[in-house]
């Protein structure tokens, strides 16, 4: 027998002829528990979707075998973020049948007279990761965020004041559809401090863009910094290149200094991280500043010594070495090498011979293939009305690839 999904809409007391008489007719009705009370006076069996899964999955899986006919009461519509793909995986796409519905989407974009097919939308239900949000940030002017009771609109204000400040407003819709319908706008500060109904969506509008436009080829000057210590233009550009990163790379910024190879990098890596790690507290916070003016959203930023602020870290398969090298080498490259992804790739940069000497002997002792490229930048400078050349000091970028396993 066939599982019937139905998307109950924004009302479901307001459903279509067939699909009400499908529900009227049900023996079990298989829901979260507000829905499931919602219909506290059908007769049918009730079956709450709970953790785990399978168990809930093997009950219905009993009901259909002994020719009950099952129903599976969804929120908005089954296939949006819905509960319609578990079990359409679970059993099988000839088994199911799905009755679609508004989503709280629409109905949103509806209230606010926006078109929806634009606006990029994430689900924090359950999730301890805000990155798919910060990546939606980063692409969309409309970004809609399905809260739980966890992550609450105030917290998701808190979290894009931390990285950028006042680039969005918020947008709150709470109770759609009832008689405690509310639809407020909100400055970010206004939102973290607001309390909103648990059955509520956000919808983030970029109201303002960065102070520094994201993006590789950032001039210099634009980083705060501190002394002008800074990977210059070029050798970022090296650096960065040699790592091919890809949209889902996790990779580390080791002696992140002013932040600059990360912020950078994290441009490619839209949908991965950056974790940029720095000892010293000043340079710390002008990451950090840095981080706001360019809204790199998907940088984090780690505050410790290395190699023991490594060990938390989550596994990277792409590292870049810019000041990490100048003390412990051996420690630090020993706790890199177990880390790294197999396959992945390390780009460390060093100025001193003895800094790259070790660095190889290290890299050989692990048998790992590596090149070695001199990066010798130039940039113009003004003398006698004219320009003339400046070096820069010349980089040593070295390229290691890990062996598959």
């Amino acid at each position: 027998m066939t599982i019937h999904i139905i998307g109950l809409g924004q009302d479901p007391d307001n459903l279509p002829d067939d699909t009400r008489t499908l529900l009227d007719h049900a023996q079990v009705l298989v829901g979260g528990r507000a829905l499931l009370e919602h219909f506290d006076g059908h007769p049918a069996e009730k079956l709450p979707i709970t953790a785990p899964l399978e168990d809930v999955y093997a009950t219905m899986a009993a009901r259909q075998a002994d020719g009950l006919e099952v129903v599976v009461l969804a929120d908005g519509d089954p296939l949006f973020f819905g509960i319609g793909t578990s079990l359409i995986e679970r059993f099988g796409p000839e088994d199911v049948r799905i009755y679609p519905n508004v989503t709280t989407l629409q109905a949103a974009a509806a209230r606010l007279k926006i078109p929806w097919q634009g606006i990029r939308t994430v689900s924090l239900h359950g999730r301890n990761d805000y990155r798919p949000m910060f990546s939606a940030l980063l692409e969309a002017r409309w970004v809609a965020v399905f809260t739980d009771n966890r992550n609450i609109p105030s917290a998701i204000a808190q979290s894009i004041l931390d990285k950028s400040g006042e680039t969005h407003c918020m947008w709150v819709l709470e109770d759609l559809e009832s008689d405690k319908e509310r639809i407020g706008k909100y400055t970010l500060e206004e939102a973290r401090k607001k309390s909103f109904s648990p059955r509520n969506l956000v919808l983030l509008e970029r109201v303002a863009e960065p102070q520094i436009p994201l993006g590789l080829g950032t001039p210099d000057d634009l980083f705060m910094r501190e002394k002008n210590l800074i990977t210059k233009g070029p050798a970022r550009a090296v650096g960065i290149a040699a790592l091919r990163l890809r949209p889902d790379s996790v990779m580390w910024d080791l002696g992140a200094g002013c932040g600059a190879i990360g912020i950078e990098a994290s441009s490619l890596t839209t949908r991965g991280n950056v974790i940029a790690v720095e000892k010293n507290a000043n340079r710390v916070a002008m990451i950090r500043e840095n981080i706001r003016r360019t809204g790199a959203y998907l940088v984090d930023v780690v505050h410790g010594s290395m190699p023991g602020c490594l060990a938390d870290l989550p596994t990277p398969d792409r590292i870049f070495i810019g000041g990490g090298l100048a003390g412990d080498a051996d420690t630090v490259l020993d706790i890199v090498c177990k880390r790294l992804r197999p396959g992945g790739r390390l780009v460390a940069h060093a100025v001193l011979l003895d800094t790259l000497t070790r660095a190889r002997q290290i890299l050989e002792e692990h048998d790992w293939p590596y090149s070695v490229t001199l990066i010798q930048g130039g940039e113009s400078a003004p003398l006698a009305g004219d320009l003339r050349i400046a070096a820069q000091n010349p980089v040593f970028a070295l390229i290691a690839d890990k062996p598959q396993e």
